[in-house]
């Protein structure tokens, strides 16, 4: 049999790789999808850059400086005292100065420039490293940091805020192009060193040389421009006042300023190693004492005067004004001196122990014929007290008899119309009126009452003028005194219930002294804003308040309480003076005394008060009841010797008759009767002769010498 062969299948061929199905054409394909692609991502980012730059010329066109910070714009004012030169003190938002590029040393221009922008000079007002930082900060999500030109450190502090802002910051590189393109590098330099702040409140560099070390912008040498720039960057970290640490960090930044100096050719190699590690001396910080002590007040009552007269907080603060005062240096340290000294003796000897702090004297001085403000003690040291005692208004006592004794004239009463000077009840009243210390001196003349300062003549008076409280009040009003409280209207009115202030008590007799023509109270005398121009002038002018011919008379009257009356302490100072003393009386007790009185050119009120102003006063005495001319009057003659020392001695146009009694009564104070309401007054009585009928004798009393005073003894003062 036939052998039988196996048939076979041909072997199918294995399958084409993808790239041997499709071959070239495909990866043809695939390449040129990738091309668009890249070309799309390069068309949009094109795009994007595109309308970023276009966006930014549209910003950069449409951003504009605004305007400068109010607080970064301001300047000190200087106040002075009235000579025009005498500085009293400043005040500011800022402590600065504006000074011009030329009145700077090169020294602290190139300091600065070495301290902050080194390519100040050459850059275009941004940095691009800067800016590169900023944005890798952005990036990484941290804060914006800085990387400021000098230029746009001034735009920062000078027009915008320190937010650390994307739309800040973008405002302020768009402007730091706007303002290097059109604001000069020396314009720039010299309004950044105008406006950055050094520390310990010294905006500015005229401040800062002034603060640290008693110079100015213009003396600056090396060692202390490169000190300055380098407190720039930390002022209140560096400052070397702060301990070793602080002195150790500055002297770190100090030296790179130094550094940087030298390498741009602003210092020689000989300068730079003879400052280096070595940080100038400094004046020692002083804590902001522009209210402390006594002038305080002062400075307080000018700006409350400015802004009256319409000043704005910004002029008076921060405009660069110069403020003279009326304040008189020489009369305000003897005010000061003189008030201090009468209330440590008054502590010193006082019967029973008491604190300085709780005794209040008050000194107001007061220019005849100008209103001007020549001295002020309102108290030791504003900062722990803000209250004013020469301008609070306390009980004026028997200050206030000088006005019964105006409307008395003016209701056709003379010197010598006589009237009670005994105790007697007022009519339609319940109520004894009584002297001090009950003394009863039977029918006076109005001279003798005013001089001796009876409480029953004055009451007398007020209830026999038609209108007499109303016009009593008038009269001092037109004195230049105001309506305060407890001015009621009633036939005690004289005895001086109602309140006045020592300035407006001077301010009174001054219009007295001046026969009868008020000038307006001031204590600003001229101000000039930051160029010198003068923008304001206190008001000197004079009205005729008071018929002259009856201040004459007045005149007359209140000479004869120091010549033979309660104010004898005064003829001490050996000028001719018109004056007025008071004690007020509540319950038993002295809660306030005065001695008023002028000469033709000072008219000075002083008061005393103790505690809130309404304490008693009695236990501050060396014995018995405090009284008007033991410490008043020696304030007063103290203060007026020194104040008057060199000016010529004038008088009085006094021609009206005297009948000044050569000596004094002998009185003890008893407390004020209450007030009621007077009847229907009877007519005056018209040179009537006096007729004095004391019950007890007149006792003399010459007042010690300044050097050995000691207070009058119970029962031989007056009221």
């Amino acid at each position: 049999m036939a052998d039988r062969k196996k048939s076979r299948k041909p072997r199918r061929a294995l399958a084409p790789s993808a790239s041997q199905r499709h071959g070239p054409h495909r990866t043809k394909k695939k390449a040129s999808r990738a091309r668009r692609v890249v070309t799309a991502i390069a068309i949009t980012l094109a795009t994007l850059m595109i309308v970023g730059v276009l966006g930014s010329l549209i910003f950069y066109a449409r951003v504009k400086l605004p305007d400068p910070n109010a607080d970064f714009n301001s300047q000190t004012s200087t106040v002075l005292f009235r000579d025009g030169s005498t500085k009293l003190g400043e005040l500011a938002i800022q402590n600065r100065t504006m000074v011009d590029y030329s009145a700077m040393s090169d020294n602290v221009k190139a300091a600065v420039v070495a301290a902050e922008d080194r390519s100040f000079w050459s850059n275009k007002g941004v940095s691009p490293k800067g800016i590169v930082r900023s944005l890798f900060q952005i990036a990484r999500g941290k804060d914006l940091q800085s990387g400021s030109t000098i230029t746009q450190q001034y735009i920062k502090i000078r027009y915008l805020t320190s937010k650390q802002t994307m739309s800040r910051k973008l405002t302020e590189l768009a402007l730091a192009v706007k303002m290097n393109r059109e604001v000069s590098k020396d314009e720039i330099l010299a309004g950044y060193l105008n406006t950055v702040y050094f520390g310990r409140n010294a905006y500015g560099v005229e401040k800062a040389a002034t603060t640290y070390f008693g110079t100015n912008a213009a003396g600056l040498n090396v060692p202390q421009s490169a000190m300055l720039s380098a407190l720039v960057n930390s002022p209140s970290t560096l400052d070397p006042a702060n301990g070793d640490d602080a002195k150790r960090d500055l002297t770190e930044r100090y030296d790179y300023v130094l550094d940087g100096m030298l390498e741009a050719g602003k210092i020689s190699q000989a300068d730079h190693d003879a400052n280096y590690d070595k940080l100038p001396d400094t004046l020692p910080v002083t804590q902001s004492d522009l209210y402390g002590g006594t002038n305080g007040f002062l400075l307080t009552m000018a700006e409350q005067e400015l802004r009256k007269a319409g000043f704005s907080e910004e002029q008076i603060d921060g405009g660069g004004l110069t403020i003279t005062t009326t304040f008189d240096q020489k009369m305000q340290d003897a005010a000061v001196k003189t008030a201090t000294d009468n209330v440590s003796t008054a502590i010193r000897k006082a019967k029973t122990n008491q604190d300085a702090s709780t005794l209040h004297a008050a000194v107001a001085s007061i220019g005849v014929g100008t209103g001007e403000v020549y001295a002020l003690y309102g108290g030791p040291d504003f900062l722990k007290s803000q209250i004013n005692w020469a301008t609070t208004a306390r009980p004026a006592a028997s200050t206030f008899k000088a006005w019964a004794l105006v409307a008395g004239l003016r209701n056709g009463f003379t010197l010598n119309s006589t009237l009670t000077g005994s105790t007697f009840t007022p009519n339609g009243d319940n109520v004894v009126v009584r002297n001090d210390g009950g003394v009863n001196y039977g029918s006076v003349t109005l001279q003798k009452a005013t001089s001796y300062s009876m409480n029953t003549a004055f009451t007398d008076l007020e209830q026999r003028m038609p209108n007499g409280p109303a016009d009593t009040v008038k009269a001092a009003n037109d004195a230049g005194v105001p309506t305060g409280d407890g001015w009621d209207l009633n036939n005690r009115i004289a005895l001086g219930t109602g309140q006045v202030s020592p300035v407006d008590n001077a301010t009174g007799f001054a219009t007295l002294a001046n026969d009868g023509q008020r000038n307006t109270t001031h204590v600003v005398k001229e101000v000039k804003d930051a160029s010198g121009k003068v923008v304001y002038t206190g008001d000197t002018s004079a009205t005729q308040t008071i018929d002259a011919s009856l201040v004459h008379n007045a005149q007359t009257a209140l000479e004869s309480v120091v010549t033979s009356g309660t104010g004898t302490e005064a003829r001490q100072l050996g000028r001719q003076v018109i004056a007025k003393t008071g004690t007020k009386d509540v319950d038993d007790q002295t809660v306030s005394a005065w001695f008023v009185g002028a000469t033709k050119q000072i008219s000075t009120a002083v008061m005393f008060v103790a505690g809130d102003g309404n304490a008693n006063l009695d236990p501050y005495a060396a014995s018995g009841a405090f009284e008007s001319d033991s410490y008043p009057a020696y304030l007063w003659e103290d203060y007026m010797e020194q104040a008057s020392q060199g000016m010529d001695r004038l008088n009085f146009n006094t021609n009206a008759p005297t009948q000044a009694a050569s000596v004094r009564p002998s009185v003890r104070r008893t407390p004020t009767p209450s007030v009621t309401a007077s009847a229907t007054p009877e007519a005056p009585a018209v040179n009537e002769p006096a007729v004095d009928v004391p019950t007890a004798p007149p006792a003399s009393r010459e007042p010690a010498p300044p050097a050995s005073r000691e207070p009058a003894p119970a029962g031989t003062a007056g009221p």
